[in-house]
């Protein structure tokens, strides 16, 4: 029952998408083919199924920020997910996972705490960093890469 409900709400959602991206072209959303074209000006999406049009602006502002700053576009690899761990601020479309090519994880994470409206800031061992504008935080996560590290370890001795 869960799996199906799951599949119906990300049908109604590609829909959804698929008739206002229709409205866009037609003319009828001028500020919705605006704010695209802002977009797409502040960040690149890493593929056209990256959810990233729902971002409320002050997260747009944190990313507008991070690529004044490193002076290149932040590649958004996820944006809203409507599934996940419950809780993740993904499911309400306030968070963005980056990354910027050719810049360190550790510019990047400088430049983003130091953005106005900044929620939390996270790193994961694969150089993606998560920026939201939940409450103010930070952590990095690595649990997965150490999991394997520690099973090769053993598995050498």
């Amino acid at each position: 029952m869960r799996k199906s409900c799951s599949t119906l709400l990300a049908c109604m959602m590609a829909l959804a998408s698929f008739f206002a991206s229709e409205a866009a072209a037609n003319g009828k959303h001028k500020h919705a083919a605006r704010t695209e074209k802002a977009a797409a000006k502040i960040y690149t999406v890493q593929t056209p199924r990256v959810r990233h049009r729902c971002f409320p602006g002050k997260l747009r502002g944190i990313l507008s920020h991070i690529a004044r700053q490193v002076g290149r576009r932040p590649l958004v690899t996820s944006g809203y997910r409507f599934n996940g761990r419950k809780g993740s601020l993904h499911r309400k479309c306030l968070a963005a996972d980056i990354r910027v090519p050719g810049v360190s994880v550790k510019r990047i994470v400088a430049a983003a705490r130091s953005a106005p409206a900044i929620g939390g800031v996270g790193t994961y061992c694969n150089g993606i960093v998560h920026v939201d504008v939940g409450p103010r935080r930070s952590w990095h996560y690595c649990r997965g890469l150490a999991r394997l590290a520690r099973g090769a370890r053993f598995a050498t001795r």
